[in-house]
């Protein structure tokens, strides 16, 4: 890529940044870090925003997220690089908004947690300009939401998975894995339907069950007691419970087979160990428990986390 070419969106009399104009369709945690982390390593020109509320695009312009706030069409008019950064059932009705205004360069991407749903959205909303799309997740986040909670370094370190089409050119595919690893990520490729059964079991019934929990020990007549006395396992296990609802939905309506398929093979763990409980058989308790936390410890020393 020619970053001498001081075409649009290049800054009046300088160097073009790789990436060029950044346009952010929901600007919070993700997007918002996104626009921030690229804006650090100078990938970026000016960074547009668009949403569905004004007081979120107010703030991240406050907040130095973004240059100006736009519609949907004016950012596709004027971006060369659009982030979807939006609960993943609004992904077909954004890009049909945006396909048409296009720029022919341009690379549209997406954060959502789910693919194969994001995958025919793109196909049946772009067509032939589908090419134009790279799919992506990048696997990090918060409990906090907003153009508040996004900072330029959430996403050190972390795995962002793409799961390119057909259609994407290896110059597209290229541009994208770029601009991840500007933001300090590191991008993995895989196929859709097999991201969505990796992220059912990490991501998405860790989430499942930890609203179920919060769920039912909210709704306990005595859960002001209970929770007066809980502590950090209690703080551990319910934190993601605090997530989008809106994005949560969409991303268990998106994956639900997988994540029903799942929650089997979960309730099939839980009814073993409870067994054992129930039959007060301690070696078998202190078996499971043992893999479970040699498993764990093994994933923090790999992982970091």
């Amino acid at each position: 890529m020619n970053t001498q070419d001081a075409g649009p969106g290049s800054p009046a009399g300088g160097v073009r940044p790789p990436l060029g104009v950044l346009a952010v369709v929901g600007v919070g945690l993700i997007g918002g870090s996104f626009a921030a982390a690229l804006r650090k390593s100078g990938a970026v020109g000016r960074v547009l925003g668009a949403g569905r509320r004004p007081a979120p695009l107010a703030l991240a312009r406050r907040l130095g997220l973004i240059d100006e706030a736009v519609s949907l069409e004016e950012a596709a008019r004027q971006a060369d690089f659009i982030l979807l950064a939006v609960p993943v059932g609004a992904t077909q009705s954004i890009l049909e908004q945006i396909g048409p205004h296009l720029r022919p360069h341009a690379l549209v991407t997406d954060a959502g947690s789910t693919k194969a749903d994001v995958v025919a959205a793109a196909y049946a909303a772009l067509g032939e300009r589908v090419g134009q799309f790279v799919p992506g997740h990048p696997v990090a986040g918060a409990e906090a939401t907003g153009p508040e909670a996004a900072r330029d370094d959430l996403y050190q370190g972390r795995t962002v998975v793409l799961t390119p089409l057909p259609e994407n050119t290896e110059a597209a595919r290229l541009r994208l894995r770029q601009a991840w690893e500007a933001c300090g990520a590191r991008v993995v490729s895989m196929q859709a339907q097999a991201h969505d059964a990796a992220l059912a079991s990490v991501s998405h019934v860790p989430h499942f069950l930890a609203s179920v929990f919060m769920g039912q020990v909210a709704a306990a007549p005595d859960s002001d007691q209970r929770m007066a006395l809980a502590g950090t396992g209690f703080r551990d296990f319910t934190r993601i419970a605090a997530g989008s609802p809106e994005m949560w939905r969409d991303i268990f309506l998106a994956n639900r087979q997988a994540v029903l398929d799942e929650l089997q093979q979960v309730r099939a763990a839980l009814e073993q160990a409870e067994d054992s409980l129930r039959r007060r058989d301690g070696q078998a308790l202190h078996d499971f428990l043992e893999r479970a936390a040699l498993a764990r410890r093994f994933w923090g020393s790999r992982s970091g986390l």
